[in-house]
């Protein structure tokens, strides 16, 4: 049989970019969506309904009715064709379709017959995923159902935003909670020169030396003068520029080394073992509890992560390396990813380097669809952080990426 081309939507850079701004965790949407999953089912009349998401190598089911939440191979998926364009995609009979008849949901439990999906489109024209109901039956949905599903589709798209927005919103409240910390202590020390200067010439009353009094005032002056000038910044800060111009940084939930390394675990030992590829995750222990942001953690470990799962033969290794490195002012998050795969040559390292990685076959017979490796280039150079590639051909891959916190 002629292999199938699995298909890529014209817009597909924007597309994962999107999904990785909403920076969601896949393994914590269901309890957000259970409502609308089970109320898809009810319409359709369905066994089974899913939200599913997809990103560059995987299709994440983050809400499930009728069926366990799960993680797909993107090339197994049949969302990957609801993707594709503003339409819904149906399947009479997913047995008599050469594109899905030897997958192992249709030929095996559950023997899944019919399917119905409609893309989860944003504002901005980009799939992120499906909505779909399916049936162990062949059946056929009304015009009616079809509408009342194409809603409910739109109202997780909304909801989508809605979580994105409380994001936001925690987290620029928690930077306001920094800044005025940071307030605080700046004001502190100028403030309490003046009261100190203060207490030494009321301390030494008729001992005062007039040039020495002269100098504490001159001392107060400059203490009392950087008080004015931080407050003068803060009251003409144009804090709709500096929303504009600065990366947005969503602070709303924090990390730190071991639940990182829990959920990389949780998330992609599933594709190690379907690889049988032996999957480990460690962090420095002396940091494991200390908490740095969130943001797009996931998006970046979890791409070079299915990258190297993909690129590793059966019975290899894919091994994550966790650590934090802090001194007074800064902390930088260094993560390695290692694997036992077939390595990269020059030409393919400066691809990615430079963000122009193209798609090739993984050593499983594995689609590519071109653009995990760009994304995660983009990502750090987006937050200023650092990659680089230790590779050579049939050797393994190694990929440290360093990031400011």
């Amino acid at each position: 049989m002629k292999a199938l081309q699995n298909p890529i939507p014209e817009n597909e850079f924007e597309r994962i970019l999107q999904l990785s701004e909403f920076d969601f965790d896949y393994t914590d949407l269901d309890k957000q969506f259970k409502d609308l999953t089970k109320l898809a089912a009810k319409v359709a009349g369905t066994d089974i309904s899913l939200i599913n998401l997809i990103d560059s190598f995987t299709q994440w089911s983050v809400s499930a009715h009728g069926f366990p939440t799960m993680q797909l191979p993107r090339e197994d998926s049949v969302c990957q064709y609801t993707i594709m364009g503003s339409d819904n995609f149906e399947i009479k009979d997913l047995s008599k379709d050469e594109r899905f008849l030897d997958k192992f949901f249709v030929k095996d439990d559950p023997n899944l017959r019919y399917y119905f999906g409609v893309p989860l489109t944003t504002p901005e024209g980009n799939n992120l995923g499906a909505l779909c109901v399916l049936d162990t039956e062949v059946r056929s949905l009304s015009q009616e159902k079809i509408e009342l599903l194409r809603i409910i589709a739109d109202e997780i798209v909304n909801r989508f935003k809605i979580l994105k927005a409380v994001q936001d919103l925690k987290g620029k409240m928690n930077e306001i909670k920094e800044n005025q910390k940071k307030v605080a202590h700046d004001i502190r020390g100028p403030i309490g020169g003046i009261i100190g200067l203060a207490k030494v010439i009321q301390d030494q009353g008729n001992k005062n030396q007039l040039d020495e009094v002269l100098e504490f005032i001159n001392l107060i002056q400059r203490s009392g003068s950087s008080v004015l000038e931080l407050a003068d910044e803060i009251l003409s800060q144009d804090y709709t520029k500096a929303e504009t111009d600065k990366v947005q940084i969503n602070h709303a939930v924090e990390f730190s080394l071991e639940t990182l390394k829990e959920k990389l675990l949780d998330m992609y030992s599933v594709q190690a073992v379907q690889k049988n590829v032996k999957f480990t995750v460690i962090n420095n222990d002396g940091k494991d509890h200390v908490p740095f942001p969130k943001n797009k953690l996931l998006q970046i470990v979890g791409n070079l992560v299915s990258n190297a799962i993909k690129f590793t033969p059966e019975n290899g290794a894919v091994h994550v390396a966790l650590d934090l490195q802090e001194d007074e002012a800064d902390k930088e998050l260094i993560i390695i990813v290692e694997d036992t795969g077939v390595g990269m040559n020059h030409d393919k390292i400066n691809e990615v380097l430079h963000g122009s990685a193209n798609s090739t076959l993984g050593t499983g017979g594995e689609k590519g669809f071109g653009f995990g490796l760009a994304l995660v280039k983009h990502l750090i150079d987006k937050i200023n952080g650092t990659i680089s590639i230790d590779s050579y051909q049939n050797e393994g891959t190694k990929f440290t990426v360093k990031l400011p916190v």
